[in-house]
C-alpha cells in the first residue's frame, strides 16, 4: 500500500486477485498435479500420521496448509491493502510525517494500529470459511479429520454424527464470532461495551 501503483504491488494484487477467484479445492488438485505427480515432492494424500515422526507428519500436511490457506491470504492481502490506503489518505498521517518520523516509523506505529478493524472484521467469516473448506481439502488429501468425518456420514446417511458435526462447527463460528468481537474492543480503546 505504500508503493502504491509501482509494478510490485499492481504483481502482488494481481495474485490476490486470482487468489481470491480460484476455489481451494481446484487449487488442492492443481498443487497435486504439480507437487505430488509431476514432481514428486509430496505424496499424493493421506496422512501418515504423528507417530512416524514430526517431520513426516508436517511433511504430509504442507500442501493442505497451502491450498486451505491460500485463498484467505489473498483475501487479506486485498483487504488490508484497502485498509491501509484508506489510513495512508488520513490528515492525522500528513501531520505524522510533518512531526519528522519516517515512513516506517508512521506506517508501523500509525497505520497497522488503524488499519487493523477492516482486518478484523473480515477475520470472523474467514475462519468460518476455514472450518467449512476444510471438507473438501480433507476429502482431497484424505485426511482423517472432522470434515472428512463429516462427508463420510453424509454418505452413510449417519445421522446423529451429521448433526454432532454441524452442532460443534457452528458453536465454533459462534466462540469466532464473539473473540472477534472482543478483539475490536482490544484494537480500538473508542470501541466499549456496556450495558444500556
Amino acid at each position: 500500500a505504500s508503493r502504491r501503483g509501482r509494478a510490485g504491488d499492481v504483481g502482488v494484487m494481481g495474485a490476490t486477485q486470482l487468489g481470491v477467484a480460484v476455489p481451494n479445492f481446484w487449487f488442492a488438485m492443481i498443487l497435486v498435479l504439480i507437487f505430488s505427480i509431476n514432481l514428486r515432492w509430496f505424496s499424493a494424500g493421506g496422512f501418515v500420521g504423528w507417530d512416524k515422526g514430526l517431520f513426516a507428519g508436517l511433511h504430509a500436511l504442507t500442501l493442505p496448509a497451502i491450498a486451505l490457506a491460500l485463498p484467505q491470504a489473498a483475501i487479506l492481502a486485498r483487504v488490508m491493502r484497502s485498509a491501509l490506503l484508506d489510513v495512508l489518505g488520513e490528515d492525522y498521517m500528513r501531520s505524522a510525517r510533518a512531526k519528522g518520523l519516517t515512513e516506517t516509523s508512521v506506517v508501523v506505529v500509525h497505520v497497522f494500529k488503524n488499519a487493523l478493524i477492516p482486518l478484523l472484521t473480515i477475520t470472523g467469516p474467514m475462519m468460518a470459511n476455514l472450518i467449512t473448506g476444510s471438507f473438501f481439502i480433507e476429502t482431497i488429501f484424505r485426511i482423517p479429520g472432522l470434515g472428512r468425518y463429516f462427508t463420510t456420514s453424509v454418505f452413510a446417511r449417519d445421522y446423529p454424527m451429521i448433526m454432532a458435526t454441524a452442532l460443534l462447527w457452528s458453536s465454533l463460528i459462534v466462540v469466532i464470532y464473539v473473540l472477534t468481537d472482543i478483539m475490536y474492543a482490544l484494537a480500538d480503546p473508542r470501541i466499549r461495551y456496556r450495558k444500556d
